[in-house]
């Protein structure tokens, strides 16, 4: 069979993931890697036995031996970028979020659908083991009628430096970073639902640049179900780690991160706490590589993937009507 051949647009922190992640593959070809800064790619290149080495997407275009492309670049190249691939006839794998809005996500997907090229969007929390289960647990009835859902995105005595930290750059700050995992992590476990009202109040407490730390957004789903999601970087305390969810339903209730169960019996209740396999990090290396084994299913099938195009614009509308919402203080309706 035919090898698929990759290139990588970015190589810093996340394309390590994403690399490791391809080289489980046998049917898998990392052909090329771009970076601005060509010591850093040749590095990465090396690690990694990588053909080809460029500082611009140019020569990836032109390439028609390349099928398709894993973009790890800061937030405000992944709409030109993944535009200019998806018209050259490669597929797209973009870290998350999409864009850095909603306007630049859709002109992604006009894109994707004139072209017939595939996008996914790296919503790793949905190759989860653990977060598998909490879904399984919801749909089969377990906790009954879910009505409340608390989510976390949040560092603790830590944040993030250079580009993440540049509102035209990233987007967005601890929202765009770290938020967004919450809000699509609750929404993959209640079977993806649609956003009625966004609520949020947003603010920045411990920095000195122009984007967000600190964030409380109130959405309500079309399911009934109302989520409270935080989001912060430096914060003294965090509830839980990256994608921490708690979810309350009418006959018990599902904790992601720690993962157990707590079931109504009677006036009691019954713990639940299932074995999973050891964790070594809590974003694990074989989340990813579970993202790109699926990613390049969705390549040799043809079949769109999820998370893709909608998963990827849902959170993107979420996320502006959050902002918006705290910039005017009032409620959001989508």
């Amino acid at each position: 069979m035919k090898k698929i051949k990759l290139a990588l647009i970015g190589a810093g922190y996340i394309a390590h993931y994403h690399a490791r992640g391809l080289m489980t593959m046998p049917e898998i070809e990392i052909l090329a890697v771009v970076s601005r800064h060509m010591e850093k790619a040749e590095k990465f290149a090396y690690t990694y036995q990588i053909k080809y080495v460029y500082t611009s997407i140019a020569p990836i275009m032109r390439n028609p031996d390349i099928d398709a492309v894993i973009i790890s670049t800061p937030n405000s190249f992944h709409s030109p970028y993944a535009i200019e691939f998806l018209k050259n006839g490669k597929d797209v794998f973009l870290e998350k979020p999409m864009a850095i809005n909603t306007r630049e996500g859709e002109s992604i997907a006009t894109t994707a659908r004139k072209t017939g090229q595939l996008v996914m969007v790296g919503h790793m929390w949905r190759f989860d083991t653990e977060a598998k289960f909490i879904k399984e647990s919801i749909n089969t009835g377990k906790l009954g009628r879910v009505f409340k859902t608390k989510g976390y995105g949040i560092h603790e005595n830590w944040g993030p430096s250079g580009w993440f930290t540049k509102k035209k750059l990233a987007g967005g700050g601890a929202l765009a970073d770290m938020g967004i995992h919450a809000i699509d992590t609750i929404r993959y476990l209640l079977g993806d639902p649609n956003p009625l009202q966004v609520y949020a109040r947003i603010a920045t407490n411990f920095g000195d640049y122009d984007v967000d730390d600190t964030g409380i957004i109130l959405i309500s789903w079309d399911n009934g179900t109302e989520s409270i999601i935080e989001s912060g970087w430096w914060h003294p305390h965090r509830d839980g780690p990256e994608a921490s969810s708690s979810i309350f339903g009418t006959e018990g209730y599902a904790s992601l991160f720690p993962t157990y169960l707590k079931l109504k019996k009677g006036e009691s209740s019954e713990e639940i706490i299932p074995e999973f396999p050891k964790r070594d990090e809590h974003c694990s290396q074989i989340i990813y590589t579970h993202q790109m084994q699926s990613f390049v299913n969705c390549i040799q099938t043809r079949k769109q993937p999820v998370p893709g195009l909608t998963e990827g614009l849902v959170v993107l509308r979420i996320m502006d009507a959050a902002y918006e919402s705290s910039q005017k203080r009032k409620v959001i309706n989508l």
